[in-house]
């Protein structure tokens, strides 16, 4: 693959040693990074002491780099699955583990791939012109197609809304008697999967089709939404699809019923690629030294959402690569198995594919997983994973794992927080839900990490414990607009929505943690470790906490 203008610079940072020189904030502390990059790092004191702000960084800037070099179907710097970008941050972090020593093997599953070409627009042609600005005001399915035409809802809106969903608009295809082939439809939120909406409408003859927001208490703003249909399982129409909110829908639909024989005429213009057979892949290096009954897994997602992933997750990918290359020295009691995951933005895809692929007696060798997933954030919080602790988002206790992962799971958490303490720092318990590390607690497998917060919102129950500002963890700060991860056509999470202080005593953190699992025998100590597997993969929308309903 040509990596193009950036590739120099690159192919520079990839070869370069694990210490690079200092920057001013390690500057005197502890060994040279020449005698870091060569000593035996196996104690959390000599490991901790060279995680350094300047190697962690000369990653984040290779990864940046790499997605400049490689733009996505949009014409914007990319590390996507399925995209050049992110096979060139495969190759990155692969070359590097083996010149560090480990065995390295890239495992390759496909993958559903779908990408905007372009940014989509939506628009009201007449009677009142307006352009709906893409993500403040609308947001476009995961469709693709072209219609200009009159709107005509469906049946079963319900306004006024009641204090609680009721709707079921377009859930039904008796909700198309009477509709007009090759109009645009106008559907409200509630009753069933999106999908199902669409699916309807579309066998109706719609050109297009207008999901808003239901305007019940929380559900009033604009929508951002998955296309499932009736079964979970995920669709893409050949006509395009606008999500918008409880304001705009109804103002259509009372443009509408004010003169039914003359209404509104939409625009709605969605381009995408699509691959329903796209390459993916998982980056598995394992250190030569270590026990192959007794394996920790060390990870982090490597692919990206909406541009180049600087934040989620180039800081996680970084993390981990700088601790494995500061532990290339090291025999450990327990095998490590660092490993990149692909497809974590689109459902935790290439960590379930990991797992159900291990054979059952592999699975069982697996005593431990360590997930870096976010650990740059500027308005930050200190999140540690356990699989007792609270949602991000939610902030909701889960309980769906199976009961012997909750109490192994603290031994690298207490480690990770007696480390935070240490420095000053207070803690938050995330669950791993939404990480690499899900996959590993649903198969049994005891798991810990670290998480730093994106999108929003900051609570101030999280500002008392760690200052900063309520809102966005991230991206425009303060605000409360989502931030820049999980918000298609914004491509701002780039190196500047990194924080290298904050990447630092996190990465410091994560280390210890993985030190400590290297030679642990409290979890690690029987000859083989019985594993449950997964009914099937968990899976996620492609924006954490987007709903499919």
């Amino acid at each position: 693959m040509v990596l193009g203008a950036g590739a120099a610079l690159v192919a520079a940072l990839a070869t370069a040693p694990a210490g690079a020189a200092p920057s001013a904030a390690d500057a005197g502390q502890g060994p040279s990074p020449a005698g870091c990059a060569n000593r035996v790092n196996d104690t959390a004191r000599k490991l901790v002491e060279c995680v350094r702000t300047e190697d962690l960084w000369r990653h984040m800037q290779a990864f940046q780099s790499i997605a400049d070099a490689n733009p996505g179907p949009d014409g914007h710097a990319s590390r996507n699955s399925g995209e050049p970008g992110y096979k060139a941050s495969v190759d990155y972090v692969a070359k590097l583990m083996r010149q560090a020593g480990y065995d390295v093997t890239i495992q390759k599953y496909k993958f559903f791939y779908f990408a905007y070409v372009g940014v989509p627009t939506f628009r009201e042609v007449s009677p009142t012109p307006h352009d709906y600005t893409v993500v403040s005001d609308w947001n476009p399915g995961q469709s693709t197609g072209t219609a200009s035409a009159a709107l005509q809802p469906a049946g079963g809106i319900v306004l006024p809304p009641t204090p609680t969903p009721s709707s079921s608009s377009g859930c039904k295809a008796s909700d198309f008697s009477g509709f007009t082939a090759g109009r645009v439809a106008l559907v409200q939120r509630g009753g069933c999967n999106y999908g199902v909406k669409v699916l309807n409408a579309q066998a109706a003859g719609a050109s297009g089709v207008v999901i808003f927001n239901e305007g019940n208490p929380g559900r009033t703003g604009v929508i951002a939404g998955s296309l499932s249909d009736a079964d979970g399982n995920r669709i893409v129409p050949t006509i395009p699809v606008s999500f918008t909110s409880f304001a705009s829908g109804s103002d259509l639909l009372s443009q509408y019923r004010q003169n039914p024989a003359s209404p509104p005429v939409m625009n709605l213009d969605i381009q995408a690629k699509v691959d329903p057979e796209a390459d993916d892949y998982n980056v598995i290096a394992d250190s030569k030294g270590g026990d192959p009954n007794h394996v920790v897994v060390v990870d982090a997602h490597l692919d990206a959402i909406y541009g180049a992933g600087m934040l989620d997750n180039a800081s996680g990918s970084a993390t981990i690569l700088n601790v494995a290359q500061l532990m290339r020295k090291v025999t450990p009691r327990n095998k490590l198995r660092f490993i990149w995951f692909g497809g974590e933005e689109l459902g935790e895809l290439g960590s379930s594919y990991y797992v159900n692929n291990l054979s059952p007696s592999e699975l069982g060798k697996i005593g431990y997983d360590l997930d870096a997933d976010v650990t740059a954030t500027p308005n930050y919080v200190v999140g540690v994973l356990d699989p007792a602790g609270v949602d991000l988002f939610t902030r909701v206790v889960s309980t769906q794992f199976p009961p012997q992962v909750y109490e192994p799971s603290k031994v690298a958490r207490d480690v990770g927080i007696d480390y935070f303490n240490s420095i000053g720092k207070k803690q938050i318990l995330f669950s791993p839900i939404g990480t690499d590390a899900e996959q590993f607690n649903l198969a049994g497998v005891p798991a810990s990490g670290v998480l730093t917060g994106q999108d929003c919102c900051k609570l101030q129950s999280d500002v008392d414990l760690f200052g900063g500002t309520l809102g966005n963890f991230e991206g425009k700060v303060p605000s409360d607009d989502g931030g820049c991860v999980d918000n298609p056509f914004r491509w701002c999470d780039n190196l500047s929505n990194n924080d290298p202080k904050v990447l630092t005593f996190m990465s410091k953190g994560f280390a210890s943690m993985v030190v400590d699992m290297a030679f642990d025998t409290k979890v690690l100590g029987a000859a083989t470790n019985p594993r449950v597997r997964p009914l099937a993969p968990k899976a996620h929308p492609a924006s954490r906490g987007a709903p499919a309903r």
